[in-house]
């Protein structure tokens, strides 16, 4: 029979959904699965979303424009002005969330075998939007014993070649919480003029910052044209499942070429469009009570996991995840033996492998991610279901008390 692709094979398989099966033979079994794996939301969704399906009377659904609804665009480019960013409409691409948003920039400005330099740990799928593109991610790594801050500009440095077209960010980080400081992206925008780099940059965590303020690297002077912002609705507002992101940058080539790949794809999904659009009317104090009750989640699991023996996790500044050093010999292994073999009062614990946050093959076999998006009942029995869980697990390295 014909044989696969060679991108097809090299595209890797989601660290945060391959466990899936697992989880679903568990729940089969009866067994409650707690899902730390996931960045899913469990927060109500403004009823200005439902509002706006019901108001809706048109006879069929179209098609949007490719570039996405103009009035759309034009809300939200007033929403970003308010928030400091000035750029209008036409700096934006409405996409199909901000996954759609960030292919489209790579497939702009990436040629086969160019290379984007990452901070790592990173967001798990930047590395398969990066071979979807045949390109190279090369990482720079940070060090849970620093709280994964921002690595060095010499180590950036280092990581250059004359292949390097861009450095992505995620600030807030997705794996890591850390909210990078206006000092430290000074750093970068520095970079970014002195070899003429592109800076994409995933925002799409930037209303949950808890301990710091959040900076744009769409404010970073002297490098307007270097810069593509990635973000989406689907955090802000908890509806991941509309699908509407965007890809927002002063390059007029850079949206010019998006265009045609948006094109291709026809337009983004016109309801969700006109979902995203109701919700920028949500009040600032909604957004205020979401970050509110992710930081008391926060402010709860960090320390009740640095409680249990062996376990290391630092205080994330932003977003909603953590990523945890356990005392087990392969975190690929335990995260499996939980789902088929372990059960505590009825349920267990989903984790996302920290392996597929690295490159390196050895790199994260001690980490896990942790999304703390459950309400406190439930982040409360997912602590203690992993303090059982350590106490017995076949491959443990500590013995617990």
């Amino acid at each position: 029979m014909p044989s696969i692709s060679e991108r097809g094979l090299l595209m890797p398989a989601s660290p945060i959904r391959r466990l899936v099966p697992y989880a679903d033979e568990a729940k089969r079994r009866g067994v409650e699965v707690l899902h730390l794996n996931i960045g899913q939301p469990d927060l109500l969704t403004p009823d200005l979303a439902e509002k706006a399906m019901h108001a809706y009377t048109g006879k069929y659904i179209p098609y949007s424009h490719s570039a996405g609804n103009l009035s759309l665009r034009t809300k939200l480019a007033e929403y970003y002005k308010s928030i400091g960013i000035d750029i209008s409409s036409d700096d934006i691409l409405i996409t199909t969330g901000g996954s759609e948003a960030i292919c489209f920039a790579y497939y702009s400005i990436l040629n086969y075998a160019d290379e984007v330099i990452v901070p790592e740990p990173y967001y798990a799928n930047y590395y398969g939007f990066t071979t979807e593109t045949g390109a190279r991610m090369i990482p720079v790594r940070s060090s849970i014993e620093n709280n994964f801050a921002l690595p060095s500009i010499e180590d950036f440095e280092d990581a250059l070649t004359p292949q390097t077209k861009a450095i992505m960010l995620c600030n807030p980080n997705n794996p890591t919480g850390h909210v990078y400081s206006q000092k430290e992206l000074s750093h970068i925008r520095n970079l970014v003029r002195k070899y003429d780099l592109f800076l994409v940059c995933d925002e799409v965590y930037r209303d949950f910052c808890y301990d710091s303020q959040h900076y744009s690297v769409m404010n970073l002077k002297g490098i307007e044209e270097n810069t593509i912002l990635i973000d989406s609705f689907s955090k802000r507002y908890n509806v991941c499942g509309i699908r509407i992101g965007a890809m927002i940058t002063r390059n007029k080539d850079v949206i010019a070429s998006s265009m045609k790949f948006a094109q291709a794809r026809l337009s983004p999904p016109s309801m969700g469009q006109l979902i995203a659009e109701a919700l920028l009317d949500t009040p600032q104090a909604f957004l205020n009570k979401s970050a509110e009750e992710y930081k008391a989640r926060r402010d709860y699991i960090i320390p009740a996991l640095n409680q249990i023996k062996g376990v290391h996790t630092p205080m994330p500044d932003g977003a909603f995840y953590s990523m945890v050093e356990l005392p087990v010999d392969d975190v690929d292994k335990f995260s499996r033996w939980l789902l088929e073999e372990f059960e505590y009062e009825g349920a267990t614990v989903m984790l996302a492998p920290g392996t597929g946050f690295y490159t390196g093959k050895k790199m994260g076999i001690h980490q896990a991610r942790i999304a703390y998006i459950l309400e406190m009942d439930k982040l409360k029995r997912a602590v203690e279901c992993l303090k059982q869980a350590l106490k017995v697990y076949p491959g443990r390295t500590i013995d617990q008390d």
